[in-house]
């Protein structure tokens, strides 16, 4: 952080439904390194106290879908101020094109549909009520008891890379009545702060309004984050983002304080022996994996980055020519023309010059690269780059899976059963018809996770047994000891 300079772009803060703005501060994006000005972080203001219950606790479910889907409208209505202020100032901090950003903003409103929320709701909770009230139960003893999905307090550590999370983020965090401090990424400043913005032109005093706040400071600055990752003030901490992103939080991790990790993932592909079946097999795969692989112009962590491909290497190379040509059809026509970083760069060259070992397709000039192995390459592709990887059989892929594994897309799709145990075993957590990498089921788990579900504070009120209901249900001592074991 430095004394502010005048000519940054300026990235204002929301504070449990107060807009506050400044250039107190500067910074820099991560990866453009441009200037951005926010204003100094009030630590009070951020933190909601405990002696106070959530605003949301007590506001109907429907209700609070109710704002979600006209806050979606808002955000889809081309004359959003907030929106058309926020795009412009994040096109000069994010790598993605302008176009590219406009379209993911607006598309993530399409998460605050009725249904899409309602369905996520009852995917997560196999009682929905318990969200809004404290629901009755009793077990085989006689025992009554009363169980709630209690409104947690949430630090979301948002990524950089998707600003169409934001919208998802808040979502969910108003589902399940939380009180919310997003941690802005230096990629994107702006989103969040432009969807609180949209709440408060419909009602600035609803609770959902009230139960959000939106900031930035940078990841890691301990004089932040010693005093706000603390179990007195959160229950949890929301985190997306990469490894340095991840290890900033784990530090501050306790007894009463946990965290919900959407940590790194790499995605890839496998396409089976049936793709060189026929020209228009083999056209159609070529196709799919693209459109797998520019998912977010490569940066979402769905995009997949590794091909595995049943072939020869004649085979193979025919492939990689397909694969490569439609690569540089979506990359030209999103308009993304950022080259790649020197070090990537500098590896792929070295590559191109191994005939035996490797072949290159295309150049590191951000038109779109693929690299044709034997072995997965030892370096991430990103920026529209796709690793071929030639096997003798998928069997053979399957060993490279890991638990870092998130996405894979499969062709063909009658092969996918019978992979889905292996791929499930090796630690993968999702796979998908080849080329629906992007999309996903309504409601489905999230990195091996139900994650509303995780986000709650699970409370339980225990009644006994109630005078006059009979005796309980004598249980072995053994039982209850293995009970009292798992505390």
């Amino acid at each position: 952080m430095t004394t502010t300079d005048t000519t940054a772009v300026a990235a204002p803060f929301f504070l449990r439904g107060d807009l506050h703005e400044g250039r107190d501060l500067t910074h820099r994006s991560r990866d453009l390194g441009v200037t951005f000005a926010t204003p100094r972080l009030a630590l009070d203001r951020a933190i909601h106290p405990r002696t106070e219950v959530p605003p949301l606790l007590n506001v109907p479910l429907d209700e609070i879908i109710d704002f979600l889907v006209e806050t979606g409208d808002r955000i889809r209505h081309p004359d959003n101020p907030f929106l058309r202020d926020c795009i412009d100032r994040m096109a000069a901090t994010h790598v993605l094109p302008r176009p590219v950003l406009q379209a993911q903003v607006i598309g993530a409103a399409d998460y605050l549909d009725r249904r899409l929320l309602r369905t996520v709701v009852e995917q997560n909770f196999p009682d929905p009520a318990a969200l809004d009230r404290w629901v009755p139960k009793q077990d085989f003893t006689g025992r009554k008891s009363f169980v709630r999905a209690f409104a947690p307090r949430l630090i979301h550590v948002l990524p950089g890379n998707s600003p169409g999370v934001a919208v998802k983020s808040v979502a969910q965090g108003a589902l399940v009545k939380a009180v919310n401090l997003f941690k802005m990424s230096s990629s994107d400043p702006f989103t969040t702060v432009a969807i609180l913005r949209t709440m408060a032109d419909i009602d600035p005093e609803h609770p959902i309004v009230t139960s959000m706040s939106a900031v930035y400071w940078r990841g890691g600055d301990d004089t932040v984050e010693r005093v706000l990752y603390r179990p007195q003030y959160f229950d949890k901490i929301v985190a997306w983002g990469g490894g340095d992103a991840i290890d900033n939080v784990v530090k501050y991790l306790g007894p009463g304080f946990q965290l919900v990790s959407f940590d790194p993932k790499t995605s890839i592909s496998m396409v089976g022996r049936e793709a060189f079946d026929s020209e228009a097999s083999l056209d159609l795969a070529a196709e799919l994996a693209a459109s797998d692989v520019m998912v977010l112009n490569q940066e979402a962590c769905v995009a997949s980055r590794f091909v595995f491909v049943e072939a020869d290497h004649a085979d193979a190379d025919r492939f990689c020519e397909r694969l490569h040509a439609r690569i540089v059809a979506k990359a030209a026509a999103s308009g993304d023309t950022r080259p790649l970083d020197l070090d990537l760069r500098e590896q792929i060259d070295t590559l191109a010059m191994l005939d035996d070992e490797f072949r290159v397709f295309g150049h590191t000039d951000g038109t779109g690269l693929v690299v044709r192995s034997d072995e997965p390459v030892d370096f991430h592709p990103i920026n529209k780059t796709a690793n071929v990887v030639r096997v003798r059989s998928l069997d053979d892929a399957v060993k490279y899976i890991n638990v870092a594994t998130q996405t894979i897309g499969f062709y063909p799709f009658t092969r996918m059963a019978d992979y889905r145990d292996r791929l499930a075993s090796g630690g993968a957590q999702r796979i998908v018809r080849l080329g629906e990498a992007g999309p996903s089921t309504i409601g489905n788990p999230h990195d091996a996770m139900y994650p509303l579900h995780r986000f709650v504070h699970w409370m339980a009120h225990e009644d006994g047994v109630a005078p006059g209901d009979g005796a309980a249900v004598d249980v072995p001592c053994t039982a209850v000891g293995e009970e009292n074991s798992l505390m």
